[in-house]
């Protein structure tokens, strides 16, 4: 299986995306417990499922770019 230049290319910026988003995700998330100690529990489970989505989404789109190589 040869693999194509600009797949490389799209599934190199879907993980360098998904890097960001999550930084930013756990960077919020941390200003936010600095804030609202008390509510912990539920920015914790929210910023969690938020990573998932990103994390999945960007698994999808580095399938789908190596497939289309």
């Amino acid at each position: 299986m040869e693999i194509h230049g600009i797949s490389v290319i799209g599934a190199g910026l879907a993980v360098l995306g998904a890097g960001l988003g999550i930084g930013k995700i756990g960077g919020s998330a941390l200003e936010s417990i600095a804030r609202q100690p008390q509510e912990k529990a539920d920015i914790r489970t929210n910023m969690l499922i938020a990573a998932a989505l990103i994390e999945g989404a960007a698994l999808f789109v580095v399938v789908v770019a190596i497939m289309n190589a």
